[in-house]
């Protein structure tokens, strides 16, 4: 049984893999370079590939089959990067990661704190030592009415956590939680819009609510609003979000998920021009801030991206059933 991994990180990611390689008794390769299809062939003999936020493409796909490649995991919750359908077609099964919920959604509400405490404007007023307060008032989120869309594991766990900060929590889900009544209201969403003084989102990137924020949605929402951003980056329609910022509609935002942000993250851009204005756009503004997709990366979560997903090919290849498998 070999499994090959692409665009692994050797300074976590693979020290984790081979602990796991070693527990579970089967050989891999790896390669830190993104798959394309130019170096495809590095996964020759390899009836499984691991692979992380890289696009799957009908072409690859194709590529990967012809190889022999019977099965493919994400080592991200998110799989809106590879086309589930061309893979189906192919016989190719698809798994996903999963990991504890407690990194993103701590990450979410430090982010609503640094945006409600204008943190990024405060420390780039103090690098040229200006300690006054005018313009940097901020405001407590104890006080404020908190709206999150999605209670999934990670949004369930940002209603939790903040229930302990006394704020007023709404909430918004196709499928309401019990356990999340207990501290939330669920409305609909454009109550929740409309009432809420910070907005987090944490629903999965699908057709279905593509640009879910967009003009429609911030002209439902409070002037001085504070938004929240880190689940995927198509759920907002960026250029109404930049106009809203330019309006004074919105207060501040903090996105650590942008749309557009493949061939960004997770790589060293710093010597490049980058093609993306948008990520320059946001970046600039002193009350955006921009982070780079990295709310997952604790010691805890990268471990069980890299296990529940390399562990789901392997139950695929010993014919097993998985719970991380994309049905």
């Amino acid at each position: 049984m070999k499994i090959f991994a692409f665009s692994l990180r050797p300074y976590d990611e693979l020290g984790y893999l081979e602990d796991f390689a070693a527990q579970e008794g089967f050989e891999f390769g790896w390669t830190s370079e993104y798959p394309g299809m130019d170096n495809l062939s590095l996964a020759e003999g390899a009836e499984a590939v691991s692979i992380i936020t890289n696009p799957m493409t009908p072409e690859i796909l194709d590529a990967f089959h012809a190889m022999g490649v019977k099965a493919i995991a994400t080592r991200s919750i998110g799989y809106d990067h590879i086309d589930m359908d061309h893979a189906r077609k192919l016989g190719i099964r698809i798994a996903h990661a999963a990991y504890p919920p407690e990194g993103v959604a701590n990450y979410a509400i430090m982010l609503m704190m640094m945006a409600a405490r204008k943190v990024k404007f405060i420390s780039r007023e103090d690098r040229v030592q200006d300690f006054g307060l005018e313009g940097k008032i901020g405001l407590d989120i104890s006080s404020a009415t908190v709206g999150v869309i999605g209670t999934g594991r990670i949004g369930a766990t940002v209603v939790k956590h903040l229930s302990s900060f006394g704020c007023r929590i709404l909430a918004n889900d196709p499928y309401p939680k019990d356990e999340v009544r207990k501290s939330a209201e669920y409305v609909d969403l454009d109550t929740l819009l409309a009432s809420s003084d910070i907005i987090t989102l944490h629903a999965p990137g699908l057709e279905s609510n593509h640009h879910m924020i967009d003009a429609a949605a911030f002209s439902k929402m409070k002037p001085g609003v504070i938004l929240v951003n880190a689940a995927r980056g198509s759920l907002i329609d960026t250029q109404a979000l930049i106009a809203n910022i330019e309006s004074g509609h919105v207060g501040a935002a903090a996105l650590d998920t942008i749309e557009n942000e493949a061939g960004l993250y997770y790589l060293d851009r710093s010597r490049d021009i980058l093609p993306n204005r948008d990520k320059a756009i946001l970046a600039a503004f002193p009350n955006v801030i921009v982070t780079p997709h990295m709310a997952f990366y604790t010691q805890e979560d990268v471990r069980e991206m890299i296990t529940s997903s390399t562990g789901a090919l392997v139950s695929f290849l010993r014919g097993e059933a998985t719970p991380y498998e994309v049905k």
